[in-house]
């Protein structure tokens, strides 16, 4: 098969790995892709929020599947013209993939499936928004409405900070997406990230990860788009996994097809539990990254016949095989992330990396200038390893880290903390 992966970032590149360990893959391209892609596929290069552009490619190129990595093209119905052409894709419908590029979409679909959720309150002006703030007091949470690239959220542990935010948003930090804000109520409890694939009727539990928000150890600074994960997630066991598919996930599927709006990709499940029981903070329609790192590195080859399935509406015949491993990743981040960052350092140290199923460097933020790897981006690299316990895994992914020679980067010291504990 000739495969087309749409992303440039480390969920892109563990995606195409655990594609080409599969032998259904005769051909992989990855658009734009990042230095670290460009080791292992063809990168190509053209506009992946413009349907046409991507149908353009697929069909100069003989592409049998197209794979969706971010939410961006989701949201722009890449996978609508995809599908409107006849070319297999894996991804959700713009309709669908609503789910992440709408908080209050979202919260209009728990409420429909009576999904356990935070209570919350949709705002299009500051005015009213700081009253209600006001009048709950903190903690509390404020979101914008739409895609922020995984910034767009404010834990406010005081009503200063809440009101700030309300600043924030609507003065444009967040562009189009902060023309509305979702304000919840703040959930306590552990947050542990659920993954189930769905192909309109069947839905397919494929694992577990606990992602690290925050940027520094302790869980402490601001929230990023993920300083590292692990997998599997020890809080979701067999009780909480099922409450989680029988109260939010099914449901919410049920409901997006009474809409006519059926939802055929990745779901990505964030959940917050106390006692024993899931209540749902958000959905996104894509793998997370880093959890998708994670992910496929337990998964391996697969992978591509779960996405295959997935996109053929054959979910109800495949199930997944799991090994009794584990799998942590760590970001390496440009100084200053998530807060401005300087671009074009030198990375060296990446020659002596392994390349094993038990060992990855992942590349997110890279290119390629004269020869040697410069970073591009906040999240740069992903040091990624599996093991018999989360500890030999964390183990292997510290060492990779550690050889990495970036004076510009920096890592978290603690991923896992909490499950290692």
């Amino acid at each position: 098969m000739n495969i087309l992966v749409l992303g440039g970032g480390g969920r892109e590149h563990s995606l195409a790995w655990a594609i080409l360990q599969n032998p259904k893959c005769d051909r992989l391209i990855v658009a734009p892709g990042n230095a670290g892609i460009a080791q292992i596929a063809e990168c190509a290069s053209f506009d992946i929020c413009d349907g046409g552009a991507v149908v353009e490619f697929a069909e100069a190129e003989s592409i049998d599947f197209v794979v969706i990595g971010p939410e961006a093209p989701l949201a722009a119905g890449v996978a609508d013209r995809l599908a409107e052409a006849g070319i297999p894709t894996f991804g959700p419908s713009a309709a669908a993939a609503r789910l992440e590029a709408s908080k209050r979409f979202t919260k209009e679909i728990c409420d429909a499936a009576g999904a356990p959720t935070a209570g919350w309150a949709r705002f299009d002006s500051a005015a009213p928004a700081k009253a209600y703030i006001r009048e709950q007091g903190a903690p509390i949470v404020v979101k914008a409405d739409g895609l922020a690239a995984g910034k767009g959220v404010i834990v406010a542990m005081t009503e200063e900070e809440a009101l700030a935010g309300i600043d924030e948003m609507f003065s444009g930090a967040f562009g189009a997406a902060g023309a509305e804000v979702v304000i919840e109520e703040f959930m306590d409890g552990e947050e542990a990230s659920f993954f189930v694939l769905c192909d309109g009727e069947t839905v397919l539990p494929v694992g577990t990860a606990q992602d690290h928000k925050r940027v520094g150890d302790g869980d402490t600074g601001p929230n990023t788009g993920g300083m590292g994960a692990y997998s599997p997630a020890p809080i979701m066991d067999e009780a909480v996994t099922q409450a989680a598919l029988e109260q939010i996930v099914r449901p919410t599927m049920d409901e997006m097809t009474r809409r006519g709006t059926p939802y055929r990709g990745v779901l990505y499940v964030g959940l917050m539990i106390k006692d024993g029981k899931p209540r749902l903070v958000e959905y996104n329609a894509r793998f997370g990254d880093p959890e998708c790192q994670v992910l496929m590195m337990r998964l391996g080859a697969q992978a591509l016949d779960l996405l295959l399935a997935t996109a053929e509406g054959r979910l109800a015949e495949r199930h997944v095989n799991w090994s009794e491993d584990h799998a942590m990743t760590v970001v390496l981040a440009a100084d200053g992330y998530p807060g401005a960052y300087e671009k074009g350092s030198v990375i060296g140290g990446l020659d002596g990396l392994g390349e094993t199923s038990w060992e990855m460097m992942f590349h997110a933020g890279t290119s390629s200038a004269e020869g040697r790897i410069v970073a591009t981006g906040g999240r740069v690299l992903n040091a990624t390893a599996r093991g018999r316990t989360l500890q030999e895994a964390r183990d292997r992914a510290y060492a990779m880290a550690e050889v990495v020679d970036w004076p510009e980067g920096f890592f978290r010291s603690d991923i896992g903390w909490r499950a290692l504990a």
